[in-house]
């Protein structure tokens, strides 16, 4: 199912849309192609744009590009194929998703975590607010959709992807392109890490959260609406939080 749209905003294009801010080109390459496949924009067995696309959706360089689909390949997320009808194609194996969100989870400090958490709870309030007094039926209708997808869900990348879909889509039923924006890019964070095996994150429990969000934005309920957003992000956290402390600090 397609995230909806905000004046042409998807899920795909602010994934893969040109790169900003300083730091390695490769790395945040990588990073942009492997959260588009974590979220499930970009599924398994998908051709990637042509080299010169990509790497011009990217503002990058195609030897940036290169180099960091020769990463991609080592980590499991991307084959390339020779010859007639070849190119890069997704490999979106659980193991290699989990792989990836459990070194990315390792990498992070409790603190780094608790800002990442902070800024998502501010982020996904304010979209449940907004979406609370903007959304429609046809709105109402999807996130239900989603929900229940999540709630019949007995696959862990199907439950990932039906979750991270149902926040975006939240953000995109805000009318706010900036708040869709932030979203994806925390759900590009967060979204393979909270759906960790270790984690055991009970599908059900998460769709019945997101229903009584509905419920809320359908009612026009913005403070109910707001502590059931802020209060899924904040249990999340803490769950990653608890995760994260089993392990070494850097």
């Amino acid at each position: 199912m397609a995230v909806g749209s905000l004046g042409g905003l998807t899920a795909l294009g602010a994934v893969l849309s040109p790169l900003d801010g300083a730091g390695p080109r490769t790395d945040a390459v990588v990073a942009r192609i492997s959260a588009a496949i974590g979220l499930g924009v970009m599924t398994d067995g998908e051709q990637l744009p042509s080299e010169i696309d990509l790497a011009t959706q990217l503002g990058v360089s195609t030897m940036t590009l290169r180099e960091a689909l020769a990463v991609l390949r080592e980590q499991g997320l991307v084959e390339t194929r020779r010859g007639r009808g070849g190119g890069s194609f997704v490999r979106a194996s659980a193991d290699a998703v989990n792989t990836r969100a459990l070194a990315r989870l390792q990498e992070l400090t409790v603190e780094e975590l608790r800002d990442l958490g902070d800024e998502h709870f501010a982020v996904s309030g304010a979209a449940a607010v907004l979406a609370s007094r903007r959304a429609v039926s046809a709105d109402s209708a999807r996130l239900r959709t989603l929900a229940a997808l999540l709630a019949d869900s007995d696959d862990p990348i199907r439950s990932r992807r039906a979750d991270s879909r149902f926040q975006i889509e939240v953000a995109v039923c805000s009318q706010s392109a900036r708040l869709t924006r932030s979203e994806v890019n925390l759900q590009t964070e967060l979204s393979s890490m909270i759906w960790l095996p270790q984690l055991a994150l009970a599908p059900k429990a998460q769709a019945d959260r997101h229903t009584a969000l509905v419920d809320a934005i359908e009612a026009e309920d913005e403070i109910k609406a707001r502590t059931l957003a802020e209060d899924t992000s904040a249990a999340n956290v803490r769950r990653l939080i608890a995760l994260r402390m089993e392990s070494p600090q850097r």
